[in-house]
């Protein structure tokens, strides 16, 4: 039991992670908490770390008094480094006893009960790594904390790591300490309080002994010793914590070696010191590869620095500072000690090492010499040479070579580098002469220093070109800096040093002996590693060859020059081709070499070598071999190729011929000379037996040899020559051209069985993979499919059509679009590669396994990309192939494991497709899985964004990476985010996916087993904006992290640097606000809402918030007006508005393109057609794309001319590709900005619309408002500001106003008071200048605190925007005309009660009122819009005639009001003038046949109904005035709706849906109400316009006579119809509106026809047939018909019956008043004087119109010319209008009693009214908004009553009028027909004749009157009067 404790299970196992891309938060505080937590072993040691972090490295300047803090208060953990606490009796038995009685625990309050398994692991713990009881405790607690980031490890296990990391965490610290120190080697430009105060700290730490206990640790620590000690204790887990434990004991010791190493680059160690670390040093051993390791060789350095005394070379200003404070000079007995020491014969364990330290000694030595006022020194200085002796004599250089550049660590410091150049070159220019010795007398030692510098020089992966200093060239170096930069000054060599090492270089290839020939050769190869280096090494060969070719004739030259190089080349070509086998013999098998020898092999080996390096860094060098008439290397490499010589020697050739194809111009003749010389045959010859070329060397030679260095060197040809240039007719006239032989070779005979081919060197498999997979990455990255692909292209090849080869990357996506041989192998690749990685061991080509496993991945990934287009193309082109999509073939079952695993070998690597989806959830239940993301995730190496085109050191590229695999993970969870669940995403962030996802109950980390806690903005919004997942997220972020509020709080983020992202974080964080806000509202949670509406705009300080989100919500009533006050000078900018000043509206455009070569028209064609939409949306070139479009093109140029002038074309494409990168950051920037204003907006809107009323008062909502606005037009108005962010803004600004306009609107309904007489009930809250007297406390002063000055500016401002847009950006304007119109109603009279007072007011009372407030702002805001003038009514009107729909309709809006309040006309004026008015009106006849398309029953769009109805609207209040009027008719607008055919076209009436529509009502209305929206128009228009022609009455009479003679049959349809629906009476009520005043005598003398006699007739007779049918109408609506109406319409309607039943009883009462105003209006026209009446009606007082009965034909309404109404239904109608008007004037009290006391009305009786209003939703409102509904209400109803008032009074005046007029006539002045003569008939007869204008025929009628009927007038008469008289009392 005692060793079980490692293994013992955490039954909970989670994951979480933290991702601050944007937190401001010192990232100490949560290291704070952890510390409270955490082991004093591991959280102190964490925290230490991570200041000094802060403090040095990322340079925050509060960190530097953190630092202070904690240096101070740990000083003894750095003096006794490493040094746990001992173990303690009493701490063993306060620990045995915790399980009872508990242990106190730090940073815990109070005792701990422990359990004993825990006590037992803590025994074990303190026994393994000899530490105190107590802390074994805190660190097995800290493991159990820390558990959720090690998924699968116990606490034990992660106890052991936390141990090492604790003391990692001092090491690293300690060095970053040293490495900050003031000294001679660097500067880390920290501020001088920091420097001194670490180098303070650290001299004091090296005073106490830090070198002895720093190498101590370093021989202490050991890592197989610990490991045995763990695996003892079973403190060992899987291979990943093996391997993290491992890495972190190294990294302690390397730390710690590295301390020591920085410490004397800085300042040099004392003597003492310096004779401990020699002590040290002479116990190395190296490792088994025969190097050293990491910790040996960085002590080693440590030394050398300790004797380095070149700095004082360089003349700086301290020099003579620094010489005192050297100790090599400063201390006595310094020299003399190390010098005794290092001459003492006893032999180091290392003696190679041992001579390395002699030979710095020696070097140490020489320089002191040479210094001045050291002769005292002689003694020793004089030694120097005996000492370089010593070192020479133990191969010094050999040890160098192997053991220290060997090392692996060794390229990765770059003051390594730096110290072993300086030691290499020192000897050689310190110590010439001794130089000249070796290389006379001792060959050998001649060439290990060759060797050396070969190796030394191989790599430069800080690109130092240090080799620089070995040429001396005659022109000046075109560079500033030789050896690159030591505190930040520019060091230049002395020029006598570098002509030293110049001479060396030359002098040796002079006199050059055959035995050091190849290690010559390999040291001016390492020597040209670089730019500048192969130019002068190239000058040097080609100087060599024409020095010397005088001397050697026939040689060649010299034997180190190019004329002796390729001449020997030739010679060998010339020689071997002589031996040439024939094609039918045996091929390739290498017999016995007769022309060249393993020397001479060796040799061109190494020539070879050398020119690839030259060629590889100089492109003039490679043009210049390339052109020279005589060497031709390309030819000869070629012709060699063919030749019998080894593979090796094949392999270095290939390489050359790679190098020299780096160049464009030289890779397409290559293509063609490979093609030509069949180095792989792609042409077989008829008759041939037997394959020649690689394919044969590959199967028979390198498999035999289990070597392939020809395969890889060929597969690097193709990869350099497939990137510089690809002819497409490759093989034309030989073979159907393409590339397709190449492509088959390396898919079939390389890749395909790289896999089963055997393999000598291990790592060599992977290398071959690496290779031609990356062939396969760069043919699929530029193949773009096309649709020619995918059709077969014929081609003549000797005389026959044969089918072209398909390019490359057509096959490749063919092949990976089926279950292939390719596709299995690599996703075989796949599963083998993540096996290997998971061993976390090395292994013989791991570097290469990864690069093939990358580009497997890239592979795949490509295809995903392009598989849409290609299977698209596919499909259209109707190819016989078969394709399956990619990701269905990852899901497919693996032949291998029998699963489907493909996803999950790739999810292993944690890399990221981009195809996240609901699909491939199940395959990732793996805790590795889940633990491999989150390690990606929380990493703290990728904090800090990094500029991807900075050339970066290693770790920052190891940093980028990191940070690039973290947003690939974001991006995956959003891709899968938008997939429905369960998906991808929810499963690695916590969700619920066997349950539904809304029951999810997100915990904190570590209490669920799932949780996966992420903050980035972007995925919180979509997690917050889903449906499924919004509830528990916002619930989450809520209550438990308080995450909104935090972050709003930190609004507006610094977007100084990186604008693009900042902005994007900005946006998604106030989008997930609006969404909080609009959920809490609906939630009713007021104190969140409260909260967040507090900061957003609050314009007064407040005390902060608690995190908890307790503080700051003293009282939930109290609303954002509590910090409004305007006595306080102290107001800050509310946050609102600081979010929006910080978006710049202006953004910098690139300047155009200054080209000189490239066409300009061309160059931007060529990049919008490498336009495409990326992730976001965004349309960006891809500059990629261009890139190679443009090199194809510069490599397309043929002929010496273009090869000049190539890199001035490449220069012109760079800045192409500048230009483009620049317009690509341009949009991307529009787009944040675009985004950034949209989201602001709809947070804006949030606010002012779905939070609660309440919590801003109307004035505070005004003023911020009012702000809002004022800020965002002088954003958008400045001169800067890109019109791409127009649409937005005005977005924004319509949704102000809208706002704006209902506040004030809302304010300006008060409760209604009891109104004293002639006093309104409003009060001036328009006027700015109004205030209250200190007793009107009911007179709300809302809004004067914005007032008429602020409103005047709004209006300028918005004016302003509108003519900013110019004549285009009619959207944008569309809603700046809403905006408009919403701002113009503020000054519009609101709907007020009639309550009846106006009418007592006299005449003169009501001319002589004084000037109300709205009549006022608005005359202010005429004025205002006349300032603009021409400019902005031309802008108006152009949008109303022409353009979008919805701009139209709202321009036409616009106009409509305008005109409205426009006194002076002058709108009315330009319209006219300008001829906009006869647009529109010649418009109608336009829109005529789109009208009939309309009432179809399944209509198109209805788009052009609104636009007609909005026309009609504004051609309707154009001619409310006379003026209006008279231009309408002069445009002839009645003649145009006359010509209008779509009126003709009534549908039948749909009696399923009469009487109420029983069905619910539609978006699109029935065709019946479509007519009705066409039709009612047009009549009110023309009723608009009979009204409004004063002096043209006749004239307008005629034309609308004549329209209504145009469309009869509609007209006699609706007067026949017996459909009483609201639409219906609506259109009786219009028409007969306009027959009263059209259809008049007189009428007929006014039309503009020629009228003849027919004419006349048939006119006249329309005319009568429309007043019968008028007349008839009063028995349907005012007789006792109309009581059947309306139960008919009362069975019939239900829902909204109330307001339906209203607008039918207006609409009976309105008809019923129109046919009474025509009665009386023939009446009074036709008779000249009251002896000449025309009766309408016989004198019969009953109310039927037939004397023997009630009439009984219902269908038949029209009055029959023989048959006339009697006078009793005018009798009938008067009573029933005066039982009416009581009716209505009860009802109208009480309506008005109810307004005056709503809030005292009962709660059903207030439901009832709100539900008139709005039928749902009612009881979700609340109680002041029910109030606001229920006075709505009855303001509607009381203005509704008032009508009907008027009505019925103008009924009752006018049938006791007629009734009058006719009882007179009948009474004194008619005789009847029964008691007059022949002639008096005759006489009567031509009287009546006369008077027949009316064109009714009442003669025929009133024949029948007889002396009874008049008598039995008198009666009834009589009984009338009787019941006139009683009728009063009844009331």
């Amino acid at each position: 039991m005692k060793n079980s404790f490692f293994l013992f299970p955490i039954s909970n196992v989670f994951f979480w992670f933290y991702f601050l891309l944007f937190f401001k938060i010192p990232i100490f505080i949560y290291f704070y908490i952890f510390f409270l937590l955490a082991a004093s072993l591991w959280g102190p040691y964490k925290d230490i770390w991570q200041t000094v972090m802060n403090a040095i490295w990322k340079r925050q300047p509060e960190a530097i008094h953190r630092l202070d803090q904690v240096l101070k208060k740990h000083r003894s953990d750095f003096i006794s480094l490493f040094r746990n606490p001992p173990k303690n009796v009493q701490q063993h038995e306060k620990v045995q006893k915790a399980s009872t009685e508990g242990v106190a625990i730090q940073g815990q309050q109070g005792t701990r009960l422990l359990p004993e398994q825990l006590i037992r692991e803590a025994f074990i713990l303190s026994d393994l790594f000899d530490i105190g009881e107590l802390a074994a405790v805190e660190l097995l607690l800290a493991g159990e904390h820390q558990q959720p980031h090690f998924p699968g490890l116990t606490r034990g296990l992660v106890a052991v790591l936390l141990y090492w990391d604790g003391k990692r965490c001092i090491a690293n610290s300690l060095r970053t300490l040293i490495q900050s120190r003031q000294g001679k080697t660097w500067t880390l430009e920290l501020s001088q309080e920091l420097v001194s105060m670490t180098t303070r700290f650290t001299d004091d730490l090296m005073e106490q002994g830090l070198t002895q206990k720093i190498l101590t640790l370093v021989s202490q620590i050991d890592l197989n010793n610990e490991f045995d000690k763990l695996q003892r204790e079973r403190g060992l887990g899987s291979e990943k914590h093996r391997k993290e434990v491992s890495d972190l004991i190294k990294e302690c010791r390397q730390s710690l070696a590295e301390s020591l190493f920085v410490w004397t680059c800085q300042s040099p160690l004392s003597k003492d010191d310096t004779l401990i670390l020699i002590s040290y040093l002479e116990k190395v051993t190296v490792e088994a590869d025969g190097s050293l390791d990491s910790v040996n060789l960085s002590l080693l350095m440590a030394l050398l620095y300790c004797f380095d005394v070149s700095f004082l070379e360089q003349g700086t200003e301290d020099r003579e500072d620094l010489m005192h404070r050297l100790p090599l000079l400063a201390e006595r007995q310094y020299i003399a000690t190390i010098h005794t020491r290092l001459q003492e014969s006893q032999p180091w364990k290392l003696p190679g090492l041992q001579a390395t330290v002699r030979l710095a000694w020696a070097l140490a030595l020489r320089g002191i010499s040479q210094l001045s006022d050291v002769t005292a020194l002689a003694e020793f200085t004089e030694a120097d040479e005996a000492m370089a002796e010593l070192a020479v004599a133990d191969n010094v250089f050999l040890f160098l070579t192997e053991s220290v550049v060997g090392s692996e660590n060794f390229y990765q410091e770059e003051f390594y580098i730096r110290k072993i150049h300086n030691l290499v070159t020192d000897f050689l220019a310190l110590m010439p002469m001794k130089v000249s010795f070796f290389s006379a007398n001792s060959i050998s030692i001649f060439r290990e220093i060759e060797m050396f510098i070969a190796e030394l020089y191989r790599k430069d992966p800080f690109n130092l070109e240090l080799a620089l200093e070995y040429w001396c060239p005659s022109e000046p170096l075109q560079t500033s800096t030789i050896m690159g930069s030591y505190l930040g000054v520019a060091h230049q060599r002395p020029p006598q040093r570098q002509v030293v090492l110049s001479k060396f270089v030359r002098q040796m290839g002079d006199l050059l002996p055959s035995t050091i020939y190849i290690p010559y050769l390999k040291m001016l190869r390492g020597l040209a590693s670089g730019p500048q280096c192969a130019h002068y090494c190239f000058s040097l060969l080609k100087v060599n060859g024409s020095s010397h070719a005088e001397n050697i004739q026939g040689a060649g030259g010299s034997p180190v020059s190019w004329e002796h190089f390729f001449h020997s080349l030739m010679l060998y070509h010339e020689h071997l081709r002589k031996d040439l086998p024939s094609a039918d013999s045996v091929q390739y098998r290498h017999l016995p070499l007769r022309g060249i020898t393993q020397k001479e092999q060796d040799g061109l080996i190494a020539f070879l070598q050398l020119t690839t390096v030259i060629v590889n860094w100089s492109e003039n060098a490679r043009l210049a071999l390339c052109e020279h008439p005589q060497w031709t290397p390309v030819v000869v490499i070629l012709g060699l190729l063919q030749c019998s010589i080894p593979p090796v020697l094949k392999a270095e050739l290939l390489e050359t011929l790679t190098a020299f194809g780096k160049s464009p111009e030289i890779a397409a003749s290559l293509w063609q000379s490979l093609e030509y010389t069949q180095i792989l045959q792609t042409v077989r010859t008829p008759g041939q037996r037997q394959a020649i070329g690689i394919e044969v060397e590959l199967n028979e030679i390198e498999s035999r040899c289990e070597e392939y260095p020809l395969t890889r060197a060929f597969c690097r040809l193709i990869s350099t020559l497939v990137e510089s240039s690809f002819p497409s007719n490759l093989g034309a006239g030989l073979r159907p051209p393409g590339f397709d032989p190449y492509l088959q070779f390396l898919r079939d005979s390389v890749f395909l069985r790289f896999r089963t081919r055997a393999y000598r060197r291990a790592a060599e498999k992977w290398e071959v993979a690496e290779v031609v997979l990356e062939v396969f990455y760069k043919l699929l990255r530029d193949y773009e499919p096309q649709l020619e692909d995918f059709v077969d292209q014929y081609v003549e090849l000797q005389g026959d059509e044969i089918i072209a080869y398909k390019p490359p990357g057509f096959n490749l996506m063919y092949h990976l679009l089926n279950e292939s041989p390719m596709l299995e192998l690599s996703l075989s690749l796949l599963e083998e590669g993540v096996k290997q990685l998971d061993t976390y061991a090395p292994f013989p080509g791991k570097k290469h396994l990864e690069k093939a496993v990358e580009y497997c991945l890239a592979l795949l990934n490509l295809t995903l990309q392009k598989e849409n287009l290609f299977m698209d193309l596919l499909r259209e082109s109707h190819l016989s192939l078969i394709v399956t999509p990619l990701e269905q073939l990852l899901q497919g079952i693996n032949p291998r494991t029998k699963k489907a695993d493909h996803v999950v070998n790739i999810a292993r690597y944690v890399q990221s497709t981009e195809k996240g989806g609901s699909n491939i959830t199940h395959v990732f239940t793996s805790q590795k899985l889940m633990a491999g993301f989150v390690e990606c995730l929380d990493n703290e190496d990728a904090e800090e964004l990094i500029n991807p085109d900075e050339e970066l050191e290693p770790e920052k590229k190891r940093a980028r990476i990191h940070h690039e695999t973290r947003i690939h993970i974001l991006n995956l969870l959003i891709t899968s985010l938008e997939c429905s669940p369960p998906s991808l995403a929810l499963y690695l962030l916590g969700y619920e996916l066997k349950k539904p996802v809304s029951t999810t109950n997100l915990q904190d980390p570590g209490m669920n087993r799932n949780i996966f806690t992420v903050f980035n903005c972007q995925v919180i919004y979509q997690l917050c904006a889903c449906s499924d997942t919004s509830g528990p997220t916002m619930r989450y972020l809520r209550t438990s992290q308080d995450f909104l509020f935090t972050q709003l709080q930190y609004l507006p983020f610094s977007i100084r640097e990186h604008e693009i992202s900042t902005l994007n974080q900005m946006s998604w964080l106030m989008k997930t606000a609006a969404i909080e806000m609009r959920v809490t509202s609906l939630n009713r949670q007021r104190s969140h809402t409260q909260r967040l509406l507090h900061l957003l705009l609050d314009d007064m300080p407040v005390k902060p918030y608690l995190a908890d989100g307790e503080g700051g919500m003293e009282d939930e009533s109290r609303s954002v007006s509590g910090f409004l006050h305007f006595d306080t000078a102290s107001k800050v900018r509310r946050k609102i508005l600081s979010i929006l000043d910080s978006i710049d509206f202006s953004q910098d455009i690139p300047e155009p393109l200054q080209l000189d070569f490239f066409d300009r028209v061309q160059i931007e064609q060529v990049i919008a057609n490498c336009e495409h939409k990326n992730a976001r949306g965004q349309v960006v070139c891809n500059v990629k794309h261009l890139h190679r479009v443009l090199v194809a093109e510069v490599n397309a140029l043929q002929g010496m001319a273009a090869i000049g002038q190539r890199p001035l074309l490449m220069e012109e494409i760079n800045t192409i590709l500048q230009y483009v990168v620049e317009r690509n950051k341009l949009l991307q920037c529009l787009h944040a900005k675009k985004h950034a204003l949209e989201s602001w907006r709809q947070l804006v809107e949030i606010i002012l619309t779905a939070c609660p009323q309440d919590l801003i008062q109307a004035e505070d909502r005004q003023l911020i408002i009012r702000d809002l606005l004022q800020d965002v037009h002088d954003k958008i108005l400045d001169d800067d500001a890109a019109q791409e962010l127009m649409p937005v803004v005005a977005g924004a600004v319509f949704t102000l106003t809208a706002h704006l306009s209902q506040s004030v609107k809302t304010e300006q309904k008060q409760p209604l008071a009891v109104p004293m007489t002639g006093q309104s009930q409003y009060v001036l809250m328009l006027d700015g200048s109004f205030t209250s007297s200190p007793g009107s406390e009911s007179i709300s002063m809302g809004f004067a605190s914005i007032g008429d000055s602020s409103l005047h500016i709004i209006l300028k401002k918005l004016l302003d925007f509108i003519l900013k847009t110019g004549g285009g950006f009619q959207r944008v304007r569309t809603h700046l005309y809403g905006s408009l119109l919403y701002y113009l109603q503020i000054a519009q009279r609101p709907d007020e009660p009639d309550t009846l007072e106006a009418a007592k007011k006299t005449m003169w009372e009501r001319l002589t009122a004084p000037e109300d407030v709205f009549s006022k702002l608005q005359r202010e805001n005429m004025a205002i819009i006349e300032s603009y003038g021409a400019a902005l009514m031309e802008v108006v009107c152009r949008d109303a005639c022409d353009g979008h729909e919805i701009g139209r309709m709202l321009a036409l809006a616009l106009l409509d009001r305008i005109v409205s309040v426009d006194k002076q006309q002058q709108w009315l004026l330009y319209l006219s003038n300008s001829g906009y008015l006869k647009v529109l009106v010649d418009s109608l006849v336009d829109d005529d046949l789109t009208l009939q398309s309309l009432l179809m029953p399944q209509p198109p769009l209805l788009k052009a109904l609104y636009t007609y109805e909005s026309k009609m609207a504004f051609l309707t209040r154009v001619a409310k005035s006379q003026q209006g009027a008279l231009e309408l008719l002069r445009s002839g607008v009645i003649v145009r709706l006359a010509q209008c055919q779509v009126y003709d076209m009534r549908p039948e009436t749909d009696h399923q849906g009469m009487y109420g529509m029983r069905d619910p009502p539609v978006f699109i209305p029935a065709p019946v109400e479509r007519y009705r929206q066409i039709l009612l128009p047009a009549l009110q228009l023309c009723q608009v316009i009979l009204t409004s022609s004063m002096a043209q009455h006749l004239q307008a009479a005629g034309q609308v006579l004549q329209f209504l003679i145009s469309h009869s049959d509609t007209i006699q349809a609706i007067l026949r119809c017996q459909d009483v629906s609201v639409g219906s009476l609506q259109e009786l009520a219009s028409l007969t509106g306009i027959i009263s005043k059209a259809a008049l005598p007189g009428v007929l003398n006014e039309l503009d026809v020629d009228v003849n006699e027919g004419t006349q007739m048939e006119l006249q007779g329309h005319i009568g047939r429309f007043q019968r049918q008028c007349l008839g109408l009063l028995s349907r609506f005012g007789g006792s018909d109309r009581l059947r109406q309306f139960k008919l319409q009362d069975d019939n309607a239900e829902g909204d019956r109330v307001n339906r039943r209203d607008e039918i009883e207006l609409a009976m009462q309105q008809i019923c008043a129109n046919v009474m105003e025509y009665c009386e209006s023939l009446m009074l026209q036709s008779a000249p004087s009251f002896e000449h009446t025309v009766c309408l009606f016989t004198p019969s007082l009953s109310e039927s119109t037939n004397r023997d009965g009630p009439r009984q034909d219902t269908q038949a309404p029209v009055v029959p010319y023989w048959r006339l109404p009697g006078l009793g239904i005018i009798i009938y109608l008067l009573k029933q209008s005066t039982n009416d008007f009581f009716s209505y004037y009860d009802s109208h009290r009480q309506s008005v009693n109810k307004l005056q006391n709503v809030e005292q009305l009962p709660p059903d009786e207030i439901k009832e009214l709100c539900q008139s209003v709005m039928p749902a939703g009612v009881d979700k409102i609340s109680t002041a908004q029910k109030y606001v509904l229920a006075r709505r209400r009855l303001v509607k109803l009381i203005n509704n009553r008032a009508k009907l008032l008027s009505l019925c009074s103008y009924i009752i005046e006018t049938c006791l009028f007629i009734l009058w007029r006719h009882l007179e006539h009948y009474l004194l002045n008619y005789t009847p027909t029964d008691s007059q003569d022949s002639l008096l008939s005759s006489r009567i007869s031509f009287k009546r004749g006369r008077l027949q204008e009316s064109s009714l025929d009442f003669s025929s009628g009133l024949n029948r009157v007889s002396q009874h009927d008049i008598d039995q007038v008198r009666c009834d008469s009589l009984l009338k009067n009787t019941e006139c008289t009683l009728l009063p009392y009844s009331y």
